[in-house]
């Protein structure tokens, strides 16, 4: 596998990690140093969730701050990577006949660049992002990153941000060290034990876990990015988990890496 990029998932959870110097930030500087380093990137957000599928096809992708309520310096943060063009129309390509638009007014909101601050600070990796369709189930989406696969041989970094478990109406706001909910251990441990067995179905039927699966997913969009990462997984590529933690006792910061 070793001519297969690396593909990761990121657990980005609180924007102010782009600001942040501490374990979640300083683990994506060790990824962004100690992968082979990609000659572009298509990221997988949360945070570009609607109708249809579409790819960021601007060269000079706008920094987008899609989030209130936070300090003045987190606005002023700007992510000036290129965009990439011709992977945006490759993208269209592999993911024929579903329909790709081009858009070019996104650009890269902080799912992509909170985490990219810190592995790639330089920002001089070309970037395209995919929108989530939000009105298609899990399993189209996997299967969407089935067909994405082969870009990892081309030397493009496959990347979802998002979190496994993201609950922010049970999230411990203003409290510092808070243990993580039971539900939210017992989702995570069962995911992770269905990504080492390589359980695909399991992993497209995370509902299936029940109550559990209810309270760290209550909306799919931050978990659907994984399954795009997951997808493009060859044989018995392993699987492992550069970033874990528990932040607010409800949103899980583990990171899943592929090569």
């Amino acid at each position: 596998m070793s001519s297969w990029q690396t593909a990761v998932f990121f657990g980005h959870g609180n924007p102010m990690n782009a600001l942040a110097l501490n374990g979640y930030s300083a683990a994506w500087q060790r990824i962004g140093a100690e992968i082979t380093r990609p000659k572009a990137i298509l990221a997988i957000s949360a945070h570009w969730y609607g109708p249809g599928t579409a790819v960021t096809a601007s060269i000079a992708p706008p920094t987008i701050h899609d989030f209130s309520g936070f300090p003045r310096e987190l606005y002023e943060v700007r992510y000036p990577a290129p965009g990439d063009p011709a992977l945006a129309r490759r993208v269209q390509g592999l993911l024929a006949p579903v329909e790709v638009g081009l858009d070019g007014s996104w650009g890269l909101d902080h799912g992509t660049w909170s985490v990219l601050q810190h592995a790639y600070p330089a920002a001089d990796i070309p970037i395209v992002q995919l929108r989530l369709d939000a009105t298609r189930p899990a399993a189209f989406h996997f299967e969407m990153g089935r067909r994405l696969a082969p870009l990892r041989q081309e030397g493009i970094m496959i990347m979802g941000s998002g979190n496994l478990v993201h609950n922010l109406s049970a999230y411990a706001w203003g409290r510092e060290n808070v243990d993580p909910y039971d539900w939210a251990l017992r989702f995570e441990a069962a995911i992770k034990g269905m990504m080492e067995a390589g359980d695909d179905q399991g992993l497209v039927h995370y509902d299936a876990l029940g109550p559990d699966a209810a309270l760290s997913v209550p909306t799919p969009e931050h978990y659907l990015p994984l399954l795009y990462v997951l997808a493009t997984r060859q044989g018995d590529e392993a699987v492992r988990f550069p970033v874990a933690g528990v932040d607010g006792g409800s949103i899980s910061m583990l990171s899943v890496q592929l090569g």
